[in-house]
Order: structure tokens, then sequence, then C-alpha cells
């Protein structure tokens, strides 16, 4: 791509570099949606942490360029949509304001829990830890 076109697209490459992260957590927020997963999984947190595990090099990466920041609100933004869809498909009733609040409380969840994974080693394994988001969740969302 041409400098000119790409200056069409794009402010510059931290632009490029966030239309991406969107593109992502776009296509992750929605997977279960997609899948006809249970509702009762609120977020693709295995197959999440598995990419992660995946994609180190490039996680130590943004978190070296000061970026880490930017990604964390754009996913808590994309997830905490995506589990408020997820509340309503399971059934839970609660007015709008009060299950958007708590599906945004969840979203920032997973995101600090991704944090305490990456520091511990990435252990337990990600289907541990899709069993431990989903045990935290849901009694959470009981009281």
């Amino acid at each position: 791509m041409g400098r000119s076109t790409f200056y069409v697209h794009y402010r510059d490459r931290e632009d490029l570099f966030l239309s991406d992260v969107e593109d992502f957590f776009a296509l992750f927020s929605t997977v279960l949606k997609h899948r006809g997963a249970n509702p009762q999984r609120l977020v693709p947190v295995q197959e999440l942490f598995a990419h992660v595990s995946e994609m180190r090099d490039f996680y130590a990466a943004v978190v070296r360029a000061g970026k880490m920041n930017d990604v964390h609100a754009l996913g808590r933004g994309f997830f905490a949509r995506s589990i408020d869809e997820r509340l309503q498909a399971a059934g839970v009733y609660l007015d709008p304001v009060t299950r958007a609040a708590k599906a945004h409380a969840l979203a920032g969840s997973l995101f600090s829990l991704i944090e305490w994974w990456i520091d511990r080693g990435m252990k337990p394994d990600s289907k541990e830890m899709d069993a431990l988001f989903h045990q935290m969740a849901w009694k959470g969302l009981a009281r």
C-alpha cells in the first residue's frame, strides 16, 4: 500500500493498530453467539486465554509499546456489550442499567484475570481459567 493510500484510510500507525485490535475484539467477543454456545458461557475465556498464550511475544511487544491500556479499554467495551447480550440470552432479568453495569464489571474482571494469569506464568491452563471465570461471574450475578 502506498503512503497516500494508507493516509486515506488511517491517521497514523497507531490508528491502524487500534483498527486491527477493534476487528479482533469484534470477532472474539461474538464467537460464542456465532457458535450457538450455551448462554451460561458469557465469554470465550478458554479460547481467548489460549490465543494470548500463543501470542505471548506480541502481547509483550504491546506492553513495551505502552499500548496495553488502549487494548484493554477496547476489549472491555466489546466484551461488556457481548456479556450484556449473553446475560439476556441466559434469561438474567435485571433492569437494563444494572445489567449493563454488571456486564461492564465482568468485562473488567476478565482483563484483570488475564493480567493475573500472565503474571503467574499462564498457569492454570485456559480451560481451568474458563471454569474459574464463569464460576466467579455467576456467583457474583446471583447476589
